[in-house]
This record gives structure tokens, sequence and C-alpha cells, in this order.
């Protein structure tokens, strides 16, 4: 037992070299949001730890798993939350998977809805005619849409974009995220797959904390324990990413 277990319970220590997608944090802004649906915001246990010991964040909940030093150990956060608030107007980064996000994974020229990996992103104004790889010019697409319009103006090739392309804010992207599970990507026919499971289980820190705002409502701060607990591997699946400048 390592010191610092406590009677009964047994920590399992991880080699260094272990990699960091094992041990990804949830990341939630100061009112216990997530800061990021599409990805999901997720730093490595590396940029979690010296966020700690920086006292930049607050452990809400914790892996079965812990570093050590010679002279310390430390159990690994599975979610942490920021001491100060980060506001959400930044403009949303320009992502193929965003652009899926905004226009609800529909192509925008049949309607249809499917899942990310039958759709791509078709440029109104075709690159080969001048057109720029930008939020007013970039529509979601199936692949049969896609081919038929090719490398044409809609007026040249009888289909234009059922709506305007505009540049989303951050809060029309989580809007529309969240009417998606964290794993709709892998849609497929009339089911889901198999949502990926954690590797690890996290041990509850404390019971659920209630969101600012006087709403009476709360929420689950331990989403490694949810069977959709999205785990890298794909663009807005929750790969991890780097703290934002400023954070750290």
């Amino acid at each position: 037992m390592l010191a610092g277990a406590g009677p009964g319970r047994v920590l399992r220590t991880i080699n260094v070299t272990t990699a960091v997608e094992n041990f990804p944090a949830l990341v939630l802004n100061a009112d216990f949001r997530p800061l990021s649906y599409f990805p999901l915001s997720l730093w490595s246990w590396q940029d979690t730890v010296k966020a700690v010991f920086l006292e930049r964040v607050t452990v809400v909940s914790e892996y079965d798993r812990a570093v050590h030093s010679p002279s310390r150990e430390i159990r690994l956060p599975s979610v942490i939350s920021l001491k100060q608030y980060v506001p959400m107007n930044r403009r949303p980064a320009f992502t193929r998977f965003n652009v899926f996000l905004r226009d609800a994974f529909s192509c925008q020229y049949c309607g249809h809805h499917y899942p990310t990996e039958a759709l791509t992103f078709d440029h109104i104004v075709p690159r080969s005619k001048g057109g720029r790889t930008v939020w007013s010019n970039v529509v979601t697409a199936c692949e049969p849409c896609n081919l038929k319009k090719g490398h044409r103006l809609p007026g040249e090739s009888g289909i234009s974009p059922l709506r305007h392309p505009q540049q989303p804010t951050n809060v029309e992207l989580q809007k529309n995220g969240r009417a998606f599970p964290p794993n709709y990507r892998h849609r497929a026919g009339s089911g889901l797959r198999r949502p990926v499971s954690p590797p690890h289980r996290a041990r509850h820190a404390r019971p659920p904390l209630p969101l600012k705002g006087g709403e009476g409502r709360s929420i689950s701060v331990a989403p490694p324990l949810c069977p959709h607990w999205p785990l890298g591997g794909g663009e807005g699946r929750g790969e991890v990413g780097k703290p934002a400048a400023g954070l750290l």
C-alpha cells in the first residue's frame, strides 16, 4: 500500500511513460460546465497535475491511479474545474468537425443527416475558381451531392446550399452539440455502435455539485463512469488537448 492511500484502499501507480490519453482529465469552467463539448475539453494528466500544483484548478474527481516521485505521491485527477471563469467569447476554430456541427451533421444540398464518416465539406465557390476555405464559403455535403456539384458553381451544377453559411458562435456550436451524444460520429444505420468504454474507473471525490446561477440543478462530477466517455481517437471525440494560453 502506498503512503496516504488510507486503510483498506490500495492505489495503483503508473509509469510516467504511460500514454497520456489513458488518463485524461475533463476540464470544467468555473461554472462546472465543460470548457467545450465538441471536442470535449480534456487535458493530459501531466498538464492537469501542473495546474493542480499551480493552484489554477480544483480537483473534483480522481482516478484510482497515482504517480509518485521519491518524496510524494499524487492521485491522478479525472475531473477538474477552473478557479477563474473563462468567458466563452472566443471565435470557434475553423475545423472540419465544427463545420459539420454548425450544419447539424446534415448535407446542405439535400438536407439529409449522415454520420460524420459519410460527410465531407464542399466549397461553394470552388478553390479552382478562387474560392477560399472560410466559414462563408464552406458547407457540409454528403458524398453523392459533393460528386454531383463537382468543381462547378451552384448555378452551373444545378444544386445550391439550402441556407447561406455563416461563421457560428461558440454558443451556437455548443447548443448544436448538446443535441448529439459524444460518440455521434460513430452512428451508423439505425443505431449506435458500441460506445468506447473507459479503461479506468474514477473515484468520486465528493457528491455532485450544483450548477451556479440558482437553477437548482446538479451535474455528476465523475464523467469517466459514463459509458459514452470519449477517450481520443478522432476529431470531436474529446482528444487530449493543450490548455489555452494563460491557463497554465
